[in-house]
């Protein structure tokens, strides 16, 4: 994708339509904010060309450039909720979306019920967390799930007192993955898979 859209950047025209669709996904949330809105912004104050240009994005902090740049308007897809069920409308209304039907989907994809239930325990939290910056409390984060529930949810890859895993974990933690180049992560994940190996 990135490719695809340094090209299209590149090589605007009078003529150009621009689609773009999840611009900056793949990377950490907010390297991809920041993808997203400079591509936006490059687009909008082009000196040369105004595009014409429908950009999907599921960046909600997005919304906030049609108070600052005249040409961008919010359109989201309209959505119904019934008894904790989400209908897509398939009609598109002006404004953009405040919320995210990530888990929503999830569960019509059929992935497991655990699943579907932890990631909205998850996301009430994070939700608290994010509302409340300053607050920093026992549960402002995602807690460990419980002996029961880790045994139910998921088989451990290391037993717990595996040497190995500490080593794994340090390895991990004093990696920089923003700065790794393609080689160097594949290095780190021959590193990874020897130290396993043991």
């Amino acid at each position: 994708k990135a490719v695809l859209t340094s090209a299209l950047l590149n090589n605007l025209s009078e003529n150009s339509l621009v689609l773009l669709d999840e611009i900056g996904r793949g990377t950490s949330t907010y390297d991809g904010i920041s993808i997203a809105w400079a591509i936006s912004e490059f687009l909008h104050d082009h000196p040369k060309y105004k595009a014409k240009t429908m950009f999907a994005t599921h960046y909600h902090e997005m919304n906030e450039m049609a108070k600052s740049y005249n040409r961008i308007k919010n359109y989201n897809v309209s959505v119904k909720e019934v008894a904790n069920k989400v209908i897509f409308l398939r009609k598109l209304e002006k404004g953009g979306s405040e919320h995210s039907f990530g888990i929503h989907v999830a569960k019509m994809a059929g992935m497991p019920e655990a699943v579907v239930l932890r990631a909205g325990e998850i996301m009430t939290l994070l939700e608290q967390t994010h509302s409340n910056p300053g607050k920093q409390n026992k549960n402002s984060k995602p807690t460990k799930k419980t002996k029961k529930e880790e045994k139910d949810f998921q088989l451990s890859f290391f037993s717990m007192n595996d040497p190995n895993l500490e080593e794994i974990k340090n390895l991990l933690t004093n990696t920089d993955i923003n700065t790794l180049t393609p080689v160097e992560a594949l290095l780190k994940l021959a590193e990874l898979k020897k130290i396993a190996g043991n």
